[in-house]
């Protein structure tokens, strides 16, 4: 056999190679510039959509927040407004409940209560759920944290 014998089907095989290669690159594109366009339909279709629903959800976030802190203020809450401090986060309150009375001499009992703001049927998150379950379970303590002077050395934080 002469070097002719194959370098004839290797020069077609490679030629072969590239008309494919060549072939599905422009396949590709196409696929490419249709998707491309596909998107940009897309994105001109739905963005006044998906930027409504962003407004809406803010609103609904934004009232659910302020609905929260101002329910001290609702008939609905069970304690005195002024004994309540608002936190946020984990959880919405810790209510002194008894605190105003005490503070006027006119009461000696202060209970200690953190409170969830829930509006319709919200339900407790699993942290909340979690500190609600410390509480329930009594691992709840006190704890004084006494800061070191300049003057002191060792604080007793008893």
């Amino acid at each position: 056999m002469a070097l002719s014998d194959f370098v004839i089907p290797a020069i077609a095989f490679l030629l072969g190679l590239i008309a494919a290669y060549l072939f599905f690159r422009q396949q590709i594109s196409a696929i490419e510039g249709r998707a491309r366009n596909d998107l940009e339909r897309w994105k001109l279709e739905c963005t006044s959509d998906i930027r409504k629903d962003s407004v809406n959800r803010s609103r609904s976030t934004l009232k659910g927040r302020i609905s929260e802190q101002m329910a001290p203020l609702l008939p609905e809450f069970p304690f005195s407004p002024a004994d309540a401090r608002f936190i946020g986060n984990p959880i919405d309150f810790v209510v002194f409940d008894g605190y105003t009375k005490a503070k006027d001499e006119k009461g000696d009992a202060i209970s200690v209560v953190l409170v969830e703001v829930k509006k319709g049927k919200g339900k407790l998150s699993r942290v909340e759920s979690l500190i609600k379950r410390a509480v329930e379970e009594g691992r709840v303590s006190w704890r004084t944290v006494v800061l070191k002077d300049e003057n002191d050395q060792e604080p007793d934080n008893g």
